[in-house]
């Protein structure tokens, strides 16, 4: 086919899949990889006297989770009182209102709370790690600390993904209490249910599993927001325009990851 023949439109079709195929698998890689080299750094680096600096976990942490509460205790709560409404309004339907703690347990602890975590630290500190890397390499400045003999997966990577191994777990705990905390005032509120009551049967209906559940996913969820944002940034080309399209493409790949993953683990975890 010469160059000025306009090209098959099904031959563009198969080469434009085949080629995001291939760019996806490479990205897939490159995060296995990533999660490889941290894991190295974390334990090997101190016999080789490049330990990760407690400091940079402290930071990052802070960012991460203390940064964080505000706005993850009003949007959760707000949450756990939208539960509360729906389902006494669905149960009354069946006379059955005085039963709602049942489902609020359930959809705050295994659900709501890991999950609605797991998207706000996506936009909030997926996209800044995103952001950050991808203006160093823009600015050279990985490439200078390869020069200097950093390695930039030790200096970046591990504190990020550490205090987000960390953090969201615990964001996710604090998280179910104002979750319950805010559904049980409204069941207060509407059906005169005490929150002595409320809180009795939800010790009553939730187990060790349930709790273990939601952290399960929410140390998942950290792991790709932290590899999704480190692989976008670290892909960055171009100026400022290039740093823009890789932080949104951050967000957007880590919100869906996260998503699909809760969708998977809730499936395997229920079999």
């Amino acid at each position: 086919m010469s160059e000025t023949s306009p090209a098959n439109p099904f031959v563009r079709f198969f080469d434009r899949v085949g080629r995001a195929t291939v760019s996806g698998v490479e990205e897939i890689g490159h995060g296995g990889v990533l999660i490889g080299e941290c894991f190295y750094w974390l334990f090997y680096g101190p016999r080789v006297k490049q330990p990760v600096r407690l400091g940079s976990v402290f930071h990052q942490m802070m960012e991460i989770g203390i940064h964080a509460i505000p706005i993850i205790g009003l949007l959760v709560a707000a949450i756990g009182a939208m539960l509360a409404i729906q389902g006494i309004h669905t149960l009354r339907i069946f006379g059955a209102e005085s039963r709602v703690t049942i489902g609020i347990a359930f959809s705050v602890v295994r659900e709501f709370a890991p999950l609605i975590i797991g998207i706000l630290i996506a936009g909030r500190s997926g996209s800044a790690l995103a952001a950050r890397i991808g203006t160093m390499k823009i600015n050279q400045e990985i490439d200078a600390l390869k020069v200097m003999g950093v390695n930039p997966v030790r200096f970046l990577v591990v504190p990020s993904l550490i205090a987000m191994v960390i953090m969201v777990p615990a964001l996710t705990v604090f998280g179910d209490i104002v979750g319950l905390v805010a559904a049980g005032l409204y069941v207060n509120a509407d059906l005169g249910i005490s929150m002595a009551a409320f809180f009795h049967d939800i010790v009553d209906i939730l187990t060790v599993d349930d709790i273990l559940h939601g952290l399960g996913k929410s140390v998942l969820f950290a792991i790709l927001i932290a590899v999704i944002g480190v692989v976008n940034g670290a892909g960055v080309v171009g100026g400022a325009d290039g740093v823009g399209k890789a932080t949104t493409r951050s967000v957007v790949q880590a919100i869906s990851a996260i998503v699909i993953t809760d969708m998977l683990f809730a499936f395997v975890a229920t079999r």
